[in-house]
């Protein structure tokens, strides 16, 4: 595979050419407009020629930090920031040449990432997939927010970990925010709006791509669950080379027939490639935590997403070197191309990825519309999950009801959840979604009625009910919430095989 484009080329060459001139060279992240995490030891790094002395001053400390490019004119430093405040700093850097960044706030930093769902931007844009968000006029005449700062990062997928990115921070505005990751804004506003302090968020999502895409190489080629990716990625271009060997010879052979040329899956598709291109280069960025709405794509291989999406946070969180940062993702809407298999992946995955966060969106999705439109709501859930975990707003409610715990009560089953300790409620007449099973593992609509924190499901059909299973379709219709208004995530009880196990 040979995915580095053109552009990243020249860039390379650039980069060489500056460097035999001896002029000091910084990555996109490093710019003009950037936020730097607050009351941290922050990287600042780049080039310059081999050996060559660098001088940096930060507009909030008096003294000068001084470092020296290592032999292949690398350079990095850390640097201590102050709390966060509307503040604006620069930051000088002087070598054989100078560089001064302006615009600089100190505040809080989020990373963006995952497919078309973290990719939708805000704005329409005609003819194509991106429909807006719901009323995304008037969010957008409303969006004139200094203090964030927005930086998306150019899509790109590289057979090899490269060491920077294509892309710039601006301020948030209705120009700039029109074609920012919808999700990320929604968000960072939430936050902006309750911590008072500078947000920068980092959009690096591409649509249409798997979890693998966006996992280092050596976490699959060392998890044994994880092989069967690459290998199934190298048996697929195999089968693509020998196609194409076959298309030619026939073609040299052509007798005016018809011939079709064999189709390679885009550069997006492989393992690792977008974990070499968009994050990779992050990794020295100092930030506070991620955000992640992705699974669609993996939706036909559910029965390892847990595995690899656990692997996958573990391998960022290992690169960053920042301990166990937050993580907060988004459990997939529903949508007819859709299982519920993908989304108890999801859910089970909070049990083995410390330290994150599901949102639910049983209720904002589009049975017809892979894109639902409402990421506000969206972006509030994940918003609402940094307050209470990671900014500790101890009294925030901040969750769905989840499933813990079951008890058979003679012909009924009493289902018991967490987050519902103000009691759970429905929307409309009746409990829906709810499906009960005996030993014969046969499921049947189920009545089920709220009590107080719990819920009794039966149905005359199973006398020996075992089971329970709830919104588990393609397209549920659920109305359980508790009473903070957030959906209760689609659950099963059982263990029982599935068609995508």
């Amino acid at each position: 595979m040979k995915f580095l484009n053109k552009s990243l080329i020249l860039i390379a060459l650039f980069w060489q050419c500056c460097l035999v001139k001896a002029q000091i060279k910084l990555p996109a992240l490093v710019s003009d407009n950037m936020v730097l995490q607050q009351n941290s030891k922050v990287n600042l790094w780049g080039w310059a020629s081999p050996n060559e002395k660098i001088s940096i001053r930060v507009g909030w400390q008096k003294e000068a930090i001084e470092t020296k490019a290592d032999e292949k004119g690398n350079w990095k430093v850390a640097t201590q920031t102050p709390k966060a405040s509307q503040k604006t700093y620069e930051i000088t850097l002087t070598a054989s040449n100078k560089i001064t960044l302006h615009n600089v706030l100190i505040g809080e930093v989020w990373i963006c990432s995952g497919q078309s769902n973290m990719f939708f931007p805000v704005g329409k844009q005609p003819g194509t997939w991106k429909n807006g968000v719901v009323n995304y006029e008037e969010e957008l005449q409303k969006a004139t927010f200094p203090s964030i700062r927005l930086f998306t990062v150019n899509t790109v997928a590289s057979d090899k970990p490269l060491n920077d990115v294509q892309g710039n921070w601006q301020e948030c505005n209705p120009t700039s925010v029109a074609n920012f990751s919808a999700v990320g804004y929604f968000f960072g506003k939430e936050l902006y709006q309750d911590l008072k302090v500078p947000i920068g968020l980092i959009s690096s999502s591409w649509g249409g791509t798997k979890a693998e895409a966006w996992t280092a190489e050596k976490v699959l080629t060392e998890n044994k669950e994880l092989l069967p990716i690459l290998e199934e990625n190298a048996s697929k271009e195999k089968k693509y080379y020998s196609d194409l060997e076959t298309y030619y010879v026939n073609l040299k052979n052509a007798t005016g027939n018809e011939l079709k040329k064999p189709k390679r899956d885009q550069e997006n598709k492989y393992p690792y490639v977008l974990y070499n291109g968009m994050l990779h280069p992050l990794t020295n960025f100092t930030i506070k935590g991620a955000i992640w709405y992705q699974g669609e794509s993996n939706a036909e291989t559910a029965f390892r997403y847990q595995t690899l999406f656990s692997a996958m946070v573990a391998s960022w969180r290992t690169e960053w070197n920042q301990g166990v940062f937050p993580f907060y993702y988004v459990q997939i809407a529903p949508h007819k191309g859709q299982n519920p298999e993908i989304r108890e992946a999801q859910l089970r995955s909070l049990q083995t990825i410390p330290n994150s966060g599901m949102v639910v969106t049983t209720d904002v999705g589009d049975a017809n519309d892979i894109h639902p439109r409402n990421k506000q709501t969206v972006g509030y859930r994940l918003g609402l999950w940094a307050r209470a975990k990671t900014y500790n707003e101890s009294k925030l409610v901040f969750s769905g009801p989840l499933y813990k715990e079951m008890k058979i009560q003679k012909q009924q089953i009493q289902l018991f959840f967490d987050h519902a300790d103000s009691g759970l409620k429905k929307e409309g007449k009746e409990v829906k979604e709810f499906e009960i099973a005996g030993d014969d593992r046969v499921f049947y609509p189920a009545t089920a009625k709220i009590k107080g924190n719990s819920v009794m499901v039966s149905s005359d059909k199973v006398k020996k009910p075992v089971a329970v299973r709830f919104a588990w379709k393609k397209v549920p219709e659920p109305n359980l919430f508790n009473a903070e208004n957030l959906p209760a995530s689609p659950f099963r009880t059982d263990n029982w095989e599935t068609s995508k196990e």
